[in-house]
């Protein structure tokens, strides 16, 4: 859970950093002291520069990592316990539906690729943070953790929606009953990340991964991140056509061109992103 939607306005650099690779943004958490516990503002903060990403044709890749041991410790809560008065039915769904759902929503929504680099723990909120990016990379101390079992809690933070999709509702119950500490080795093998690679390995890795996704055709990357996002929310028909769809649409580009052209003239394709 998140703190309460009635928190002051965010200041925009609020323990989160933001830089530029070429065309790949960086969005670091920045709060190690206490494992990257997310506030308020840091949530606000990251999803505005996710749809900023979006918005903006010179972004062509995002990397969501943090500083420090811990990836993200899940939401910040010491805010919310401290809130005075009596709790009022409705408050809950709704801090979570404007709060960790938000974040979690933003992610799915990016039109960018969005990239995982998960420095350390990621527990709670921190988990499904990670879990909803396109792709995952951990080091090897990463450990992912659903803690909310631990504190008499239901998950939140979409995380009933994800794990499912990522391992089947099998293991997804295992990982929810018992809150046990998965290590990225295991997360890899359950196929919760795409690769655990050594701690001083993360960065490299990353930037790398980034930038040839950056190197990519943009617009044929967002629209199949939305086929496959819904891919398991729709019948066939809908999906096929939806498909079509994003097919016709992207035909329009200049990367979808330019494609082609490169397979015709037997050269490495230069996409622009447009």
């Amino acid at each position: 859970m998140n703190e309460p939607s009635s928190a002051p306005a965010p200041d925009p650099g609020a323990a989160v950093l933001h830089t530029m690779d070429g065309h790949v943004s960086w969005i670091t958490l920045d709060r190690p002291e206490v494992m990257n516990a997310l506030t308020w503002e840091q949530r606000e903060r990251v999803i505005a520069l996710l749809a900023a990403a979006s918005a903006d044709p010179g972004v062509r890749a995002v990397v969501l990592t943090a500083t420090g041991r811990g990836f993200c410790a899940g939401a910040d809560l010491r805010g919310a316990l401290a809130a005075p008065g009596e709790p009022v039915a409705g408050d809950v769904a709704r801090t979570i539906r404007l709060g960790a759902q938000r974040l979690v929503g933003a992610v799915l929504d990016c039109e960018k690729p969005v990239l995982a680099a998960v420095n350390g723990t990621a527990a709670g909120l921190g988990a499904h943070l990670a879990l909803a990016c396109d792709l995952v990379l951990a080091a090897e101390s990463a450990r992912f953790i659903e803690v909310f079992v631990r504190r008499g809690l239901v998950p939140d933070a979409g995380g009933a929606y994800l794990l499912p999709r990522l391992v089947g509702p099998q293991r997804a119950k295992e990982l929810m009953f018992f809150g046990d500490a998965l290590s990225a080795a295991d997360a890899e093998r359950l196929g919760l990340v795409n690769r655990a690679v050594p701690d001083a390995e993360l960065e490299a890795t990353a930037r790398h991964w980034a930038r040839r996704l950056a190197a990519g055709p943009t617009r044929a990357l967002a629209l199949t991140k939305q086929l496959l996002n819904a891919a398991l929310d729709t019948d066939r028909g809908t999906a096929f056509a939806a498909e079509a769809a994003a097919q016709e649409l992207n035909m329009a580009t200049h990367d979808a061109r330019e494609g082609v052209a490169a397979f015709r003239e037997r050269r490495d394709p230069r996409y622009q992103g447009r």
